[in-house]
């Protein structure tokens, strides 16, 4: 596997350098420590906008076109995407073309002219894509479940914003929010892959000049609950999307692993208890899946399935069944480790490509207080006990603990109907 080092810039931006022996790529990727847990209320899906922005043309390269073309020219793949605690732009590239990549992915981030023309422009853009991502049940269904959990608040919010906030931008609320959560003291570049002398000088030269920023740091989430809570979107469909979540721990919390290999056991794989729960033996569900979300302040694991819209109610007591089974019986040695040969498996195939890598070590720098290196977490899987998984499911499987959410056929009239099913 990988192994990391870290240089500081002249401006105290962090650079982290992960060679790849062997590679034929090589990826640049820029982590900025903000999303949409950082917006107030009139800025939500800011941040998501200005990702967007960047990409509408600098004093150097005037145009969308202008930008595409260049990047495209060098043959690999760029992107960026907006989370609700960190906002990335990344470049992959064959080997020997990073020098290029570097100099306009530098451009973008300092030289963007936030056209007033180009906002309006990609107005329209956006509210699209959050059109997309409402008409997606099985994508916005975790939306839903984070709205249950958090509320009117920065976590509860969508990352994408509201159509009525999206409409509301005008350039200088781009302006003041880049300069304010931008720059040295909340940015981080990461280099993975096939790593030249050259792209390190670069990197340096190009990021080290950028200013250093204010930074204003999120609302921190206060996690107190005491009954289980519903949230219901009535849409007119042939099946009912549900998550079932219970609240956990936040990133870098002692039972975190516990947590990852505790969600693969109850529906991570075809093997799994949900799935052959709820799909298997009952013919409940295609899709079935556990999810460990993990964020700086917060957490949660949910079940999620897409079912009969007369039988959510039976799906709910199938979840509920097991979430009772893992908190009451202890895993037997053998499912636990099938689940941890899993986890490590996925972990390799993940760490396989560039800009997977440069992923990894990405979040943990602006998410994390330290980098750790994947043999590292290999080591700590491999330690985990029947008996902390049984201690951890006890403590997180708790009645007061469940929030549930529903997208589908379902009538607002029905929440109390819901809430009474949610007991463990």
């Amino acid at each position: 596997m990988t192994k990391h080092k870290k240089i500081v810039l002249s401006n105290k931006m962090p650079l982290i350098i992960a060679p790849v022996v062997g590679a034929k790529t090589v990826t640049a990727l820029v982590m900025v420590k903000t999303g949409s847990k950082y917006e107030t209320a009139k800025e939500s899906g800011l941040s998501h906008f200005l990702e967007h922005i960047f990409f509408k043309g600098t004093e150097r390269r005037p145009s969308t076109l202008i930008i595409s073309a260049e990047l495209d020219v060098l043959g690999g793949e760029y992107n960026a995407f907006t989370s609700k605690e960190y906002t990335g732009y990344y470049v992959k590239v064959a080997a020997g073309k990073l020098g290029k990549a570097l100099d306009i992915l530098g451009d973008m981030l300092t030289g963007s002219k936030f056209e007033a023309v180009e906002i309006e422009r990609e107005k329209g853009v956006i509210i699209e894509e959050l059109n997309m991502y409402e008409d997606n049940p099985l994508m916005h269904v975790e939306d839903v479940l984070e709205s249950c959990l958090y509320g009117d608040t920065p976590a509860g919010r969508d990352t994408i914003g509201t159509k009525e906030t999206i409409k509301s931008f005008k350039r200088a609320d781009f302006l003041r929010y880049f300069k304010r959560q931008y720059g040295a003291n909340s940015m981080t570049v990461v280099l993975c892959g096939a790593i030249s002398v050259a792209d390190r000088v670069a990197a340096s030269r190009i990021f080290g000049s950028f200013p250093k920023n204010s930074w204003q740091d999120k609302q921190k989430v206060k996690e107190k609950q005491l009954h289980p809570a519903v949230k219901t979107v009535f849409k007119n469909t042939d099946q009912i999307n549900m998550a079932l979540a219970v609240r956990t721990y936040p990133l870098g919390h002692k039972d975190e692993l516990v947590m990852k290999l505790l969600s693969v056991i109850l529906g991570g794989s075809m093997s799994s208890r949900l799935f052959i729960s709820l799909r298997e033996r009952s013919g409940l569900a295609y899709y079935v899946r556990t999810h460990s979300e993990h964020y700086t302040d917060s957490g949660y694991l949910s079940a999620q399935a897409g079912v009969p819209k007369d039988k959510a109610e039976a799906a709910i007591k199938i979840i509920l069944e097991e979430y009772k089974r893992i908190s009451n019986e202890v895993v037997p040695a053998a499912e636990l480790s099938r689940a941890k040969d899993l986890v490590s498996g996925r972990l390799l195939m993940q760490l396989e490509a560039s800009d997977e890598i440069a992923n990894w070590y990405g979040l943990q720098a602006v998410t994390r207080n330290k980098l750790t290196d994947p043999e590292e977490i290999e080591k700590k899987l491999r330690k985990v006990t029947s008996a902390d998984i049984l201690r951890v499911a006890k403590s997180i499987m708790k009645q007061n603990n469940l929030n549930l959410a529903l997208i589908g056929p379902v009538k607002k009239s029905s929440d109390a109907g819901l809430l009474k099913l949610l007991k463990l």
